[in-house]
């Protein structure tokens, strides 16, 4: 057969698949708005915080609860570009039914106010875990894998640019390994597609008032990099 008769029987050939190739499968997918991010909304989904809050309800999916006093849920602006990750709730928070409210939480509030320009309001702030772990341990696998789902949740309802998490406990929560915090933090990593970085955690500060100085100034060499990627000056 001549070039040109093997051309044309190659063409009859790949008529005929594309006509019998079932139409659903050769769709191409579109891209949503959230591809580049976080994941698209499943059926049953909760639509806004308010509805997921109401879904966890007064949780007792794990042992967690036996103890707290206030189920901790997180607050800020449900359209934050930066959502800061604790590990859990400590006992000003459990206290109050709410995150970051003793001393390292006034930290955490100087960083976003005096620091980055904005205020509290203005960014989101969770914990993987929502309730108080017994004497300030850190939370135990279970009770990570059963409270993490809803901040999966509240991180595709918000769809931030940028999540930031404080400390080792929240790093490695989300990435599902072990983190170095000293030798990883200020690094880009990714969760659901939304760009991640980990800083050391306020009270790992306020612990160790010897290194205070120092642990500022790298906290605040990583803020500096997640302003950049924000947009934002100073």
């Amino acid at each position: 057969m001549n070039p040109r008769g093997e051309l044309l029987e190659i063409v009859s050939q790949l008529k005929h698949l594309l006509v019998s190739y079932p139409q659903e499968e050769f769709q191409l997918q579109r891209p949503s708005r959230v591809s580049a991010g976080t994941q698209a909304p499943e059926a049953g989904d909760p639509e806004d915080l308010e509805s997921l809050r109401a879904l966890i309800g007064d949780c007792r999916r794990c042992k967690l609860s036996q103890g707290r006093k206030h189920l901790v849920f997180g607050e800020g602006s449900p359209k934050a570009r930066l959502v800061f990750v604790g590990e859990g709730p400590g006992a000003e928070e459990d206290a109050a039914g709410r995150p970051f409210v003793g001393e390292a939480g006034k930290l955490l509030t100087k960083i976003i106010e005096a620091g980055m320009g904005l205020k509290r309001e203005d960014v989101y702030i969770c914990n993987v875990v929502k309730c108080r772990p017994p004497r300030n341990r850190d939370p135990e696998k279970d009770e990570i894998q059963t409270c993490l789902p809803f901040l999966k949740q509240q991180l595709r309802i918000i769809q931030p640019e940028v999540i930031c998490t404080l400390g080792r406990i929240a790093a490695q929560s989300l990435l599902g390994r072990e983190f170095k915090i000293t030798q990883e933090r200020g690094n880009w990593f990714s969760f659901m597609g939304i760009p991640m970085m980990a800083t050391f955690h306020p009270a790992y500060i306020l612990r160790n008032p010897s290194e205070e100085r120092r642990l500022k100034g790298l906290v605040w060499e990583d803020v500096k990099k997640m302003m950049r990627h924000l947009g934002l000056t100073r």
